[in-house]
């Protein structure tokens, strides 16, 4: 049986990736001069840091790397809810420390401006302008969805070994869509790792990226065990 320190520490390391390599990506990457990723390239960055983690740590902890999903699954019968506290302090702290790392590479040339820091929003902090009604639509359905597509593509009866790949291009569709809107949280831990160094702003704002995706994590775990599992899930 796997300790819980080790699972602890899968779910730190899969959640400083997600949050250095998805945010890395947007802070450092997606408007470099002539050879940007873009939008395009963020949405991959943040299904290939899912996917990757899947993989390589999923055995270990199962590879949550965020506290809406630990809830969601908590909630579908998948996860210990005793479990929650580790797992989410654990989450967190990953994203923090992936946030201070970002932050000391993004402050490292001459006239280096973070800007926004990849932090999550809405009003005047949405990098589109959506209101807050728009993200809270966006946040609730998106992680719902998201849970809903774990929950499946993790049951007993779903392809075996391809759980990961359809876990991570489904993070890749999520970010396609919302980035416009709130800059894609979906995820508690992610938001909280950036918004530390981020402008005061996304700290103000920071509770509503809790809120949404927890809420839309558990929609997504009831309509799953309402409407969608096996008897024998």
């Amino acid at each position: 049986m796997t300790s819980n320190i080790k699972k602890w520490a899968a779910e730190f390391i899969g959640t400083f990736w997600l949050t250095f390599g998805g945010c890395g990506s947007a802070v450092l990457a997606a408007g470099f001069p002539n050879v940007g990723i873009g939008l395009l390239g963020v949405s991959f960055a943040f299904g290939l840091t899912v996917l990757t983690g899947a993989y390589a740590l999923g055995p270990i902890s199962g590879g949550h790397f965020n506290p809406a999903v630990s809830v969601g699954l908590a909630v579908g019968g998948r996860f210990k809810a005793s479990e929650l506290p580790g797992y989410i302090i654990a989450q967190v702290l990953g994203a923090i420390v992936a946030g201070a790392v970002l932050y000391v590479i993004a402050t490292g040339k001459p006239g280096a401006d973070i800007g926004g820091f990849a932090t999550n929003g809405f009003g005047e902090h949405s990098p589109g302008g959506y209101s807050m009604m728009a993200a809270l639509v966006a946040e609730v359905v998106l992680t719902a969805i998201f849970v809903i597509v774990i929950l499946g593509a993790t049951a007993k009866r779903a392809a075996g070994g391809f759980g990961g790949l359809a876990i991570g291009l489904c993070l890749t569709l999520i970010h396609l869509i919302s980035i416009p809107v709130t800059n894609t949280s979906v995820n508690p831990a992610r938001s909280t790792g950036v918004a530390v160094f981020g402008p005061s702003i996304a700290i103000s704002q920071l509770w509503f990226f809790w809120v949404m995706p927890i809420v839309g994590a558990i929609i997504g775990a009831v309509i799953y065990k309402a409407l969608l599992a096996d008897d024998n899930e």
